[in-house]
């Protein structure tokens, strides 16, 4: 297609570690290599307004500052994040916004791009329940706040010409909770061939199961560190954890609780050839997270090869099948997500064809595939034709 300026807005951006920081980015520098200028809006890492490229992406920082509640985040006070929105958008006269959020950045984007005459493409990232439990609100009210936030998200939102999530459950969920219609599911997608198993698996090595992501409350890692201990003496395993977060001290003190703490590696952030040296030398993935609106890192155990154990729960089951590539285990349910792990660890063959299913599944989430939709939507939404929901 002809080539786009394209403004994206992203509450979250690396060096962030996030699902929606890394999505964010992926879809920027993947529009950029095919030939668009895209230019990013985010809270800066620095707390200092920035300006730099990154991967073919001009990236803009908006001030910022710690947030309280949540030490891995930076959040921008709304009139910077707004004089600075209106000043970028008055200057660059993007052919399409696509803002990844609505909270601070995402709003004004979506303010800005409106006063220009600029269509509006919106990705939902956020489930406010999770948000919830960083803000200084009592735990009594968080119920009522959550519902208000989805209000919120759902006037904001209602502002785009076109709304994407990455999972049909969490279009579902958007507009269920807030009243619009016409969401629309599109994979953040993945680089398969970048998780490929290479050289994985020495014989006689000890079976691992393995978690990536944030350490934080909504991803249930203390479930996970219970089931394992669960497992019977006689069946070596190990588990890896990779990823931090506020939980990773409990987590840490629960496993030596438990009397596991030499089985348990916490690996805390790691660099790209760790984390892929991590998915090729596991054996089973497990996500025990309840939060999840797709889960990239899940795609990227399912591209490497692996089997997956996961929460029945938010989109999860969208990846996973059981009986097919792992299986799935009420949230909560301990005795059961050991089960799962036992029966994966103790079966060779079946952790193979398991895992062999995953490759094929993932396959569907090819990120060229969710390229080609947004640049569909793009077109659009420029040419004022309606997006088929």
């Amino acid at each position: 297609m002809e080539s786009l300026r394209i403004v994206v807005g992203a509450e979250t951006y690396p060096p962030d570690v996030n699902g929606a920081a890394q999505a964010a980015a992926r879809l920027a520098a993947g529009l950029a290599g095919r030939g668009h200028e895209v230019h990013v809006v985010a809270p800066s890492p620095t707390g200092r307004a920035t300006r730099e490229v990154r991967d073919g992406v001009t990236v803009h920082g908006v001030r910022s500052r710690r947030y309280v509640g949540h030490a891995s985040h930076r959040v921008s006070l709304p009139w910077e994040v707004s004089a600075h929105v209106r000043r970028l958008v008055a200057e660059l006269r993007p052919d399409v916004v696509h803002s990844h959020g609505h909270v601070l950045v995402g709003r004004a984007v979506v303010a800005a791009a409106r006063t220009h005459g600029v269509p509006v493409v919106m990705t939902n990232h956020l489930v406010p329940e999770n948000l919830v439990a960083y803000l200084p609100v009592p735990r009594p009210l968080h119920g009522a706040f959550a519902a208000a936030m989805w209000r919120d998200q759902g006037r904001v939102f209602a502002r785009a010409d076109v709304v994407t999530t990455p999972t049909p459950r969490a279009a579902e969920l958007l507009m269920d909770r807030t009243g619009l219609t016409g969401v629309l599911p599109v994979s953040n997608g993945i680089d398969a061939q970048r998780f490929a198993a290479r050289g994985r698996r020495r014989p006689g090595a000890v079976p691992t199961v393995l978690f990536v992501g944030r350490l934080d409350e909504e991803k249930r890692v203390d479930e996970l560190i219970r089931a394992f201990a669960l497992l019977p003496t006689e069946v070596p395993a190990r588990l890896e954890i990779v990823g931090d977060g506020c939980r990773r001290e409990r987590w840490s003190a629960l496993a030596d609780e438990l009397g596991i703490a030499a089985d348990v590696r916490f690996r805390g952030h790691v660099t790209d050839a760790e984390l892929l040296e991590a998915y090729a030398s596991a054996d089973v993935f497990c996500m025990p997270s309840v939060a999840e609106l797709q889960s990239l890192a899940t795609l990227e155990a399912m591209s490497a090869g692996l089997p997956v154990v996961a929460a029945d729960a938010m989109a999860l089951p969208h990846l996973v099948r059981p009986g097919e590539n792992g299986a799935l285990y009420p949230p909560g349910d301990v005795a059961a997500l050991a089960g799962h792990l036992l029966a994966l660890l103790d079966d060779p063959a079946l952790r193979e064809r398991a895992g062999a299913a995953s490759v094929r599944l993932a396959e569907r989430h090819a990120f060229g595939r969710t390229l080609e939709e947004f640049e569909d939507i793009y077109a659009r939404v420029t040419a004022r034709v309606p997006v088929p929901a």
